[in-house]
């Protein structure tokens, strides 16, 4: 489930397997913009519960709720609460985008992040207050400002401020908003900064697709990297005689 204003359903597609399907709903429309008061509406309990409803209707494993700031308004007891309220409602498991980031950020071993946003700076706060509760500290941050029409953005205005951001010693960096385009940026960004990038529609994605057992799709991104080399079989230890053996 995505709210109203969503745009990038293909770009969330990019992620999934051929053998997958993915189903959207969206949050009813509010005439409010990109905002704190906007986060809070669309991620009302009852709203969401209603959004499960109607997915359930396609019998689904897994129900994400694709919101980066929807779901990091409420701090992380309310992320919490938010995923409860879809359990109790669809009777399966549930994710949040921010969720997903907090799993995303444990599976690199990552405590310190550079931070993009397209929000104003009252919601870059917000989200920078969320991760701050689950003790991961932010070293540099880059926002524009917006407040509409956020998958309007092009890629190089992505470039741009992941550049601005990275000016401490951060573990990897967040492109912050599941409206916000990412899917071709992240390798290059990963190659000029040398570190992990990962981005709500990557980390929504890669979440739900874990919960059922299969992996994203997303060629040079290091999340995904180190997801498939950690599902891979290890070789079986050898005896000292099979190695002579071997070394003969």
């Amino acid at each position: 489930m995505a709210p109203f204003d969503f745009a990038l359903d293909r770009e969330l597609w990019r992620w999934v397997p051929d053998e997958i399907s993915l189903h959207l709903t969206r949050t009813p429309f509010v005439p409010v913009e990109v905002s704190l008061d906007l986060a809070r509406l669309v991620s009302e309990h009852e709203t969401l519960r209603e959004a499960v409803r109607a997915l359930c209707a396609v019998a689904p494993e897994v129900v994400a709720y694709a919101c980066t700031s929807g779901s990091f308004v409420g701090g992380v007891a309310g992320e919490r609460a938010m995923c409860a309220a879809m359990t109790r409602a669809g009777e399966l498991p549930s994710l949040t985008t921010s969720g997903a980031l907090l799993d995303a950020l444990a599976a690199l071993g990552a405590r310190r992040i550079a931070l993009v946003t397209p929000y104003t700076e009252s919601v870059t706060s917000s989200l920078e207050e969320y991760l701050a509760q689950a003790g991961t500290a932010v070293t540099g941050r880059a926002f524009l400002g917006l407040t509409r029409q956020i998958w309007k953005v092009p890629y190089r205005d992505v470039v741009d401020m992941a550049r601005q951001a990275v000016v401490g010693a951060a573990d990897c960096l967040f492109i912050s908003c599941t409206n916000l385009p990412t899917y071709d940026v992240i390798p290059q960004l990963e190659a000029e900064l040398r570190m992990p990038v990962l981005s709500a529609n990557q980390v929504t994605m890669w979440a739900a697709l874990r919960r059922i057992g299969a992996r994203a799709v997303g060629p040079y991104q290091r999340l995904l990297i180190e997801e498939e080399r950690r599902a891979r079989p290890s070789a079986p230890e050898q005896s000292p005689e099979r190695q002579q053996q071997q070394e003969g």
